[in-house]
């Protein structure tokens, strides 16, 4: 009997107490304790009837609808410090008695609209700590009548639930603080008649919008709740915009100014109410005259400085706001873009600059140039409207709007730089302006603009990109209708082409330095062979004249002092030894035996070195008057 019986208890839900968990009975009401258990997951056999679950400090890291089924009398849940990243859609369905639930310390990251639906009585909701960075609109609205503590504290939150937040009447603590949130919108907090407690520390706040919430002071005895506001650690822009709540003479003394330079670092409430100022706006550039071909887009830029940061707004010439529209889009710094200009956009543009401390106005001048008309003037129905390039080439690409009739665009003789656009005259019925050839690159997505006569049927594109791809498109502009009309435009063809890689002229310079070298190289080697042969030839002269036979010495005589001076022996004289003869020379008489231009060249060094030292020889012979065996006498 005993497992029917367990069956029988478990089914009317009276469960045991999951086994790592401690269970307390106290007052006819049920205490789950999980806390520090190394859970990885809510036990799935926790008593129904259970008011009080802290599953706090486990490892927990998703909520579905299944771990709290059928536990309609649950009051308070604490799911404190775990690793809950995701809240699966009506994950508390069924907690309608939930009046305090416990998330901080958690990883949830953001939370979608039916991550919280369910406890439609919650009174205190903790999700500090997290990293939340995104709260759906409707997140909190099951219970926006009676939340009481709302903390959001410690994420990376830059917009709350703006709206949700300021229709919880009953709220009394909201803590927002350790965020990143850089602004709050006007009247944020004017319903919330019964908070006591707003902490806005350390976000990135540089001003705050005027709302009667932040008038009632902590000592206000009219007050039907004293607020106590903590704003510290934002970067307050100490400013004009601020001296409302300079005004409010309130006892905080933490805030500090963040700015400008010289009030920074000084406390917020001690600053006197003369040094909260603002400059006027000072528009610093703009465009003075604009000149656009009718059809093409018109950009108008207008830069204002200022304290604050002026607003930017543009009136036309009509003397209205110029607002977004499918043809016109004003930008916040100032720049306002009109798409497809028409005549009707001719005109004196005004750039305003607004700030509180006031406005500064500037004249643009916008001219439209008309193209010229064709003979007659008009043409058929059935013509398209105006000119939508990336309409007409994305109509191209699905293949849907240019008849067959039609010429097709071709691009040839393509180089690295140019490419001949050519195409055919087109169907005679049609007048024709002028063409409009549109293209870019794959290197560069701006679009390139081309008017071409309407006589001509092909163009030179000149400096391309080399080694990109390019889309070109060509337009027939058409005349208008009526003078009020805009001009049309009637797309002929598109065609893609790709520019040829640009030529290696580095690998050709290299070959001819290459080229250079060698030849200064082998040019080198050669001039010094020739000097080293050279400097042979010298060697090899200079030795053939050493080998002369020297000089002889005859009637040499020594001189005594007053003796008899010996009788000087009469020597034969010497013949000079057979000249050794050459086996070549460069006479033109014997040539046979001849071994080579350079013992030719030898020979004829030789030959010249024993003329030279022959006529030596023969002059001093002369000048001394004796014969030609005595050259010199000395006396010793």
């Amino acid at each position: 009997m005993a497992p029917p019986l367990l069956l029988l208890l478990l089914a009317s839900g009276a469960a045991a107490c999951p086994l790592p968990c401690i269970c307390q009975n106290l007052s006819e009401s049920l205490s789950t304790l999980c806390a520090h258990r190394g859970l990885l997951f809510v036990p799935p056999n926790v008593d129904r009837r259970t008011v009080e679950l802290r599953l706090a400090d486990n490892f927990i890291q998703a909520l579905g609808p299944p771990d709290f089924r059928n536990m309609t009398g649950l009051v308070d849940l604490t799911l404190s410090r775990n690793a809950i990243t995701r809240i699966g859609a009506r994950a508390f369905g069924d907690l309608e008695s939930l009046r305090s639930l416990h998330l901080d310390g958690n990883r949830l990251a953001e939370l979608g609209a039916g991550s919280l639906r369910g406890p439609a009585n919650l009174q205190h909701l903790i999700l500090s700590g997290n990293q939340l960075g995104r709260i759906a609109p409707g997140a909190f609205d099951d219970f926006l009548g009676s939340l009481e503590d709302l903390d959001l504290s410690y994420n990376n939150l830059r917009q709350v639930p703006w709206a949700g937040i300021g229709a919880m009447p009953a709220l009394h603590t909201l803590n927002l603080d350790h965020n990143l949130i850089d602004a709050l919108p006007p009247g944020a907090f004017a319903q919330l008649s019964q908070l006591s407690r707003l902490d806005l520390t350390s976000n990135r706040l540089a001003t705050l919008a005027p709302d009667p919430l932040f008038s009632r002071g902590r000592h206000a005895e009219a007050s039907p709740a004293p607020l106590v506001l903590s704003f510290s650690g934002n970067p307050l822009h100490c400013n004009c915009e601020l001296l409302w709540l300079r005004r409010l003479a309130r006892p905080d003394d933490l805030e500090t100014c963040a700015s400008p330079p010289g009030l920074a670092g000084r406390y917020f409430w001690t600053v006197p109410e003369g040094e909260f100022s603002c400059e006027p706006p000072l528009i610093a550039r703009h465009t003075q005259r604009l000149w656009v071909l009718e059809g093409q887009r018109a950009t108008l830029r207008c830069r204002a400085l200022g304290d604050p940061a002026p607003t930017m707004h543009w009136v036309g010439p009509d003397d209205r706001l110029v607002g977004n529209s499918s043809r016109a889009r004003a930008f916040p710094n100032g720049t306002l873009e009109i798409g497809v200009t028409g005549s009707g956009d001719a005109g004196a543009y005004t750039c305003i600059a607004t700030n509180p401390a006031g406005e500064a106005t500037a004249r643009v001048e916008l001219r439209v140039l008309a193209l010229p008309h064709g003979g007659n003037g008009s043409t058929e129905g059935g013509r398209p409207g105006p000119s939508d390039i990336a309409a007409s080439a994305r109509t191209a690409a699905e293949g849907e709007g240019t008849p067959e009739s039609e010429p097709a665009v071709q691009v040839t003789e393509v180089t690295a730089t140019s490419g001949l656009v050519s195409w055919g005259p087109g169907r005679p019925a049609d007048p024709v302006w002028m063409f409009q050839l549109q293209y870019n690159s794959s290197e560069d997505e701006t679009l390139i603009y081309r008017i071409v006569p309407a006589s001509s049927h092909h163009f030179l594109l000149k400096h391309l990109v080399p080694g990109a791809d390019y889309d070109l498109c060509l337009l027939a502009l058409s005349p208008a209708a009526g003078p009020s009309d805009l001009t049309a435009t009637r797309l002929l063809g598109c065609a893609h082409f790709s520019t040829l890689p640009a030529t290696p002229l580095c690998h050709a310079l290299q070959a001819h330095v290459l080229g250079g070298t060698l030849t200064v190289a082998v040019g080198g080697v050669l001039v010094a062979a020739l000097l080293v042969f050279t400097v042979a030839l010298l060697v090899r002269g200079r030795g053939a004249g050493n080998g002369r036979l020297p000089l002889k010495l005859s009637h040499v005589q020594s001189q005594t002092n007053g003796g008899p001076s010996p009788t000087p022996k009469a020597h034969p004289p010497r013949s000079p030894p057979p000249r050794p003869q050459r086996s070549c020379s460069l006479d033109l008489g014997d040539t046979g035996g001849c071994y080579g231009y350079a013992r030719r060249l030898g020979g004829a060094w030789a030959r010249r070195s024993h003329s030279v030292h022959g006529g030596l020889l023969g002059a001093g012979c002369r000048g001394a008057g004796g014969s030609a065996e005595r050259l010199e006498e000395s006396v010793v």
